[in-house]
């Protein structure tokens, strides 16, 4: 069991902001809005004598502003929206289940790991002094929590607690040391899917949908129930 005051992992996802759209920066050309006619349409020998370079009638190379004053104001067209609508999302992570569709609320991140064999993570879950059961957390990278029996890895049936409650992840990090080391680890987190009644972590409530570092000896409860859910990373050889 961990001791001293190393500041816990919290680690967050930044949402990636939508580029610039080429298409807004495009304009209509303002002889369609005008109805000015080309020149090539009412060139004559007087305007010819009048502007000898018959190029500088293209309405291109007048003033703009030059225009017909009964004509109708331009129509200010709606700019294409690209922003996500979160549908494509929904679709992809719904799971049929004989004939209802649930939608998944977790998906594991891009550096997702199962933990070495070295790093034996259990977790012990209890009710008052007796032990109800062990899981071998290692043996999978996530696990998600909550009372839909129909996909939660770790079911929890008090009434309290979200049909998708919770969801422990394992992670990799690189981390590189002062002598130039790069050190690779594998570790677990808890993440709290928005439930109604929270998650706790050793007697306090975690922030909503943020990864939260789990270390050997640490209790978790979720929702009002009673049961406790302790943490741990045996001993080498047990």
């Amino acid at each position: 069991m961990e001791t001293g005051t190393v500041e816990r992992d919290i680690l967050t996802s930044i949402p990636v902001a939508n580029a610039p759209n080429p298409l807004d920066e495009m304009t209509a050309d303002p002889t369609v809005a005008t109805g000015i006619a080309h020149p090539a349409q009412n060139l004559t020998t007087e305007t010819t004598a009048t502007h000898p370079n018959p190029c500088l009638l293209h309405p291109a190379n007048q003033n703009p502003k030059h225009t017909d004053p009964d004509a109708p104001p331009p129509i200010d067209k709606q700019k294409p929206n690209f922003k996500s609508t979160g549908l494509l999302a929904k679709e992809t992570n719904t799971v049929q289940i004989g004939t209802a569709a649930i939608e998944l609320k977790y998906n594991e991140p891009p550096d997702a790991r199962k933990p070495p064999a070295s790093q034996p993570w259990r977790l012990y879950i209890f009710k008052g002094a007796d032990t109800l059961a062990t899981i071998e957390l290692f043996s999978r990278s996530a696990w998600l929590v909550g009372r839909e029996a129909a996909v939660a890895d770790l079911l929890v049936e008090h009434p309290s607690t979200s049909k998708q409650h919770a969801a422990i992840q394992f992670r990799h990090s690189t981390k590189v040391n002062e002598y130039g080391d790069r050190e690779n680890k594998v570790k677990p987190y808890v993440v709290d899917l928005g439930s109604a009644n929270g998650t706790m972590l050793n007697g306090e409530v975690i922030e909503k949908e943020r990864y939260v570092e789990l270390r050997d000896g640490d209790l978790m409860k979720f929702g009002l129930s009673e049961r406790e859910y302790l943490v741990q990373l045996p001993p080498k050889g047990m």
